[in-house]
């Protein structure tokens, strides 16, 4: 690792494909280890509800670009506010989230929001979730992770957690937007969705969120 400044803090990657789980397992393994955490997807989520909301085309680069530039993003108390507004609930449809897909795979896009992502390296450490965090935007993470399971899987849990929430879903419709999501995701042209040469692979299909934290943490430790 780099021995000047912001490269010494350490950083935990966790990335994967939609559903695997990766913002719970962060958010767990942030709080046990008393670190920082960076939910890399809502700031593209964020994005592309706040262009709909602005009338604005999702293809329409310059204009996500700018509007990326200008938004008041803030992470805090699990709430996500921007422009102080409470987007908490409003990022994390399924809706939102075949929507950012859309915006993740606009190269332009994802340069701009890169600073905005380092940015969020601050000490004692950083735990960051998304899809590309370590093979693109932290590169040099001592710890890198790629949690994954079947698309099955994923959308199960996906019915069961909108289900919970009194939501009217359909579980094979989850199951092809799945799919579709990963197709798009894995084959972008920039930064598509494939775990770094030196992560960590873990299939948690059948594992609890506590085995996958306690995986993670033990990487930690032979760091």
């Amino acid at each position: 690792m780099k021995s000047d400044g912001i490269a010494v803090i350490p950083v935990v990657t966790i990335d994967g494909p939609s559903g695997a789980g990766k913002g719970t397992v962060a958010s767990l393994v942030a709080d046990a280890k008393g670190w920082h955490l960076l939910d890399s997807g809502a700031l593209y989520r964020i994005i592309a509800v706040a262009g709909l909301a602005k009338g604005i085309d999702l293809a329409d680069e310059a204009s996500l670009v700018a509007l990326s530039e200008q938004l008041d993003i803030v992470f805090a108390d699990g709430k996500v506010t921007v422009d102080g507004a409470d987007l908490t609930d409003g990022i994390r449809t399924e809706e939102a989230g075949n929507s950012a897909s859309q915006v993740a795979a606009l190269p332009p896009v994802r340069g701009a929001i890169l600073t905005l992502q380092q940015s969020f390296r601050k000490a004692p450490g950083l735990v960051a979730d998304g899809r590309d965090m370590g093979t693109v935007v932290f590169p040099d993470a001592p710890v890198k992770v790629f949690l994954d399971a079947s698309a099955e899987a994923r959308a199960e849990r996906r019915y069961n957690q909108l289900k919970n929430k009194g939501l009217g879903v359909n579980l094979r419709a989850l199951l092809e937007q799945i799919q579709e999501r990963d197709a798009r995701d894995r084959n972008r042209a920039v930064a598509p969705l494939k775990p770094a040469e030196d992560a960590l692979i873990i299939d948690s299909t059948h594992m609890s969120i506590d085995e996958v934290v306690a995986t993670v943490i033990a990487q930690l430790s032979i760091k």
